[in-house]
């Protein structure tokens, strides 16, 4: 005949096996290496951020420009050592059309003028847009909404009109401007604005 362990027994068993689960599923020593999501709280000078759990992460050098209240991947390592993988993405990635300023028009054989974050602290431009008539001095020929503007004003140099180049910026306050002609563009005739050239720029 078997012998049926007390209900107390019984108990403590039950009890001690959901104990060693339990720190199983929290000991990476135990369970090998592991990935899951994170908020970062504090960007760390040390090349660490510290999530709102409290894990502090190594950034994978491909993570760039992290801040507060990133989502990220953390991973851990069977020794229990946490690296931050990276920003997780965010939005669907397409690009958003900018509205152009004065008579600049589209191209259409090229791609509508439009921009893109990338996620790493950076944004793309593309497209390319012309007009008839002279360029002034700072002329303005866009302006980018506020997720798209730059901490600092970055600028590039473009071709104008066939022959003849500017310098096209971006302002912090999201003005894209052409100016620094040389040679001086004749008053009639084709111009154009090469937002390609910004195929990726600098937000922070």
């Amino acid at each position: 005949m078997t012998s049926v362990p007390p209900p107390a027994h019984r108990d403590l068993a039950w009890a001690v096996r959901q104990a060693a689960r339990r720190v199983g599923e929290q000991s990476p020593t135990v369970r090998g290496s592991d990935w899951r999501q994170a908020i970062v709280q504090t960007v760390n000078t040390d090349g660490t951020v510290t999530t709102v759990d409290g894990i502090v992460a190594r950034r994978m050098h491909t993570y760039l420009a992290p801040a507060a209240g990133d989502v990220i991947v953390v991973t851990v390592s069977s020794a229990g050592d946490w690296l931050a993988a990276g920003r997780m993405a965010s939005g669907d990635g397409t690009w958003t059309p900018f509205t152009l300023a004065g008579t600049w028009t589209p191209n259409a054989n090229y791609y509508t003028p439009a921009y893109r974050l990338n996620g790493d602290g950076t944004a793309s431009l593309c497209g390319l847009a012309s007009m008839s008539g002279a360029l002034t001095a700072n002329m303005v020929v866009a302006t980018l909404p506020a997720a798209a503007r730059p901490a600092k004003s970055v600028r590039v140099t473009v071709q104008v009109a066939i022959g003849f180049f500017g310098v096209m910026t971006i302002a912090p306050t999201g003005e894209i401007t052409l100016n620094d002609y040389n040679p001086t563009p004749p008053s009639t005739g084709g111009k154009y604005v090469q937002f390609d050239t910004f195929s990726r720029y600098r937000l922070v």
